[in-house]
């Protein structure tokens, strides 16, 4: 309680209680402003944190996992996540531009994760979902995993893009790290991933097991940027045809569900009954790729974004399994930890009555009212839901469970969607991205001129 009254009056000193107009008169802000952009501000901070203070010391990458008091378990406190990492990198950005964190140190650390990433363990350019952060070595996701990782390696990259547009016009040691993460851009083999040259990304290679994990992406979920960034690449990139064929599984992509009263837009689930997936598939593609505005022939991908996180919202006020908590002031579904381990929640058959505050606050850009409620809810009303990372992980009231870990996936989007809903920080960066422009137009999506 002490951390959140001091962390929020340091955020209160940050976040000024005027404002300029274009005549550079101050204006006051209504006092409900300066609470909610002060519990914005507040939840940025600790969020950030998680990739900040609490990185891999010796790669400055994004730990896996942390539990309050250090790492758990204990036997991987070694091991660092490369999409979480990607995730990492962005909210740095937002600490940046919030004034948590100096230039000069942000490129410190840059410099750092982009020297540990260009001697780590690559495989065709891939790297692997884990590493070692002492060793730069692959530590193995499981048995057959124990290669390359195109999904955490498009996170990744995703990242260090925006990474790159913030830094290009820079001093000269900022733009030697921008060419030190164009070189690394350069050298994913997004080609090698179609396995022979078949129209679909695959997923994992390993020097071990070759193709034999056979995880083919198709069907609508959270890997819509790894199409666009194959697309993108200027080195290796894969044909129009992997994108329309592979990633649509041959049009069939485009099958509406009407739930909770608005259309799915996509079909979620190529080979289930459920009408809806889990709300990160709305957070990880987009922290960079900008929704609105965003068509192609298949989805108006604002739509489908936005309706994802109001079908949640829907979902928990109805509460057809009548969970403790649920409701306007609590809601989202996400792949997250829960009472049974770690569990992919959404409505449907997988809700376990757990709550995971990263699927609602990532959705601000999406559900801004309905968000904010829930983010008031956990600072004004359940702050021993929160601790110095930001909220932890997930939580049951029906259970009476909530365990304080922090998982790098699930912080990482938080700080970076507030952002694109406050600014559009991230959006705008990537998005101004000339190989990411050339990439889209080839896939003919259209995008918002502004």
């Amino acid at each position: 309680m002490k951390l959140l009254i001091y962390i929020s009056i340091v955020m209160l000193m940050l976040t000024s209680c005027l404002s300029k107009n274009k005549q550079g008169e101050s204006t006051t802000l209504s006092s409900q402003t300066r609470t909610e952009e002060t519990l914005l501000d507040t939840i940025q901070y600790q969020t950030i944190q998680y990739f900040w203070e609490g990185a891999e010391p010796n790669s400055g990458m994004a730990c896996e996992r942390i539990h309050l008091d250090g790492f758990y378990p204990k036997d991987d406190s070694d091991v660092v996540t490369l999409g979480g990492s990607g995730f990492g990198v962005m909210a740095i950005l937002v600490g940046i531009e919030r004034g948590f964190i100096q230039r000069e140190e942000a490129l410190t650390r840059y410099q750092q994760i982009v020297a540990f990433l260009k001697e780590a363990d690559r495989f065709h350019g891939v790297w692997p979902h884990w590493l070692n952060g002492k060793t730069g070595k692959v530590a193995p996701f499981s048995k057959k995993d124990d290669g390359g990782d195109l999904v955490e390696t498009a996170f990744m990259i995703q990242g260090l893009l925006t990474v790159a547009e913030y830094f290009k016009d820079g001093n000269e040691t900022e733009q030697q790290l921008v060419a030190d993460i164009t070189q690394l851009w350069h050298e994913v083999e997004w080609d090698w991933y179609t396995k022979n040259g078949e129209d679909v990304l695959y997923w994992h290679w390993s020097p071990n097991y070759g193709w034999e994990m056979n995880f083919a992406v198709g069907g609508y979920n959270e890997c819509l940027i790894m199409y666009v960034l194959a697309a993108s690449s200027p080195t290796h990139p894969v044909k129009p045809s992997v994108y329309h064929q592979g990633w649509t599984v041959q049009g069939n992509i485009t099958k509406d569900t009407v739930y909770y009263e608005l259309p799915t837009v996509l079909n979620y689930y190529q080979h289930s009954d459920d009408p809806i997936g889990p709300l990160f598939w709305s957070h990880y593609s987009y922290l960079g790729l900008n929704p609105k505005g965003l068509k192609d022939r298949y989805a108006d991908y604002w739509e489908l974004t936005t309706n994802h996180a109001k079908i949640h919202y829907n979902y928990c006020v109805d509460n057809p399994k009548q969970f403790k908590g649920y409701g306007p002031n609590q809601w989202g579904l996400t792949s997250s930890y829960s009472m049974k381990g770690y569990a992919g929640h959404h409505p449907g058959d997988s809700d376990l009555g757990v709550i995971s505050p990263t699927a609602a606050l990532s959705s601000f850009p999406y559900t801004p009212k309905e968000s904010m409620q829930f983010l008031q809810y956990l600072y004004q009303d359940a702050d021993s839901l929160v601790g110095k990372y930001g909220p932890y992980d997930a939580y049951s009231h029906t259970a009476n469970w909530c365990n304080p870990h922090y998982l790098a996936i699930d912080q990482g989007p938080i700080p970076v969607m507030i952002e694109n809903h406050r600014t559009g920080l991230l959006w705008n960066l990537f998005m101004g991205n000339k190989d990411v422009v050339k990439g889209l137009k080839s896939l003919d999506f259209t995008v918002n001129p502004k």
